[in-house]
This record gives C-alpha cells, sequence and structure tokens, in this order.
C-alpha cells in the first residue's frame, strides 16, 4: 500500500477506534479493559490475512468497509 494510502487507513482506524472502544463488550481475556486499536487491527489482519499496510492499494476501500462494519456491530 502507498504512504497516502496508509496514512488515510491509520486515520481511520484512529477515529473508529476511538468511538468503538466505549462500545466494545467486557471481556474475561482482558482483565484491565479492551484495546479498540487492536481489536480494528487484529479484525483486519483476520479479515484480509496480512496487516493493513500490507494490503494492496485497490482494497482500500473493502478494508474501509470492513472498519465501518466493526462500529456498527461492536463485539
Amino acid at each position: 500500500m502507498n504512504e497516502l494510502n496508509r496514512k488515510r487507513l491509520w486515520e481511520k482506524i484512529l477515529s473508529t477506534a476511538d468511538k468503538l472502544q466505549p462500545l466494545l463488550k467486557p471481556s474475561r481475556y482482558h482483565p484491565n479493559g479492551r484495546n479498540a486499536y487492536a481489536h480494528i487491527a487484529l479484525s483486519i489482519k483476520e479479515k484480509f490475512g496480512q496487516s493493513y499496510k500490507d494490503i494492496s492499494d485497490d482494497k482500500i476501500d473493502e478494508v474501509i468497509l470492513h472498519i465501518e462494519y466493526l462500529l456498527n456491530t461492536p463485539s
């Protein structure tokens, strides 16, 4: 992914994580609270098989839709 798209995607992750943080359900595996930034990054890696930085530029819209999905369906 080129630098411009990486920055764009990181800004989307940050803004979404700030909104998602209070919506995440408590987990016994995270006694100090869940980390929305890590939640989004891990979900992207699981869905696309690679870090957001390594995804090709042509999939940026698909990644953004996935991030928005995470916000709309917090778990």
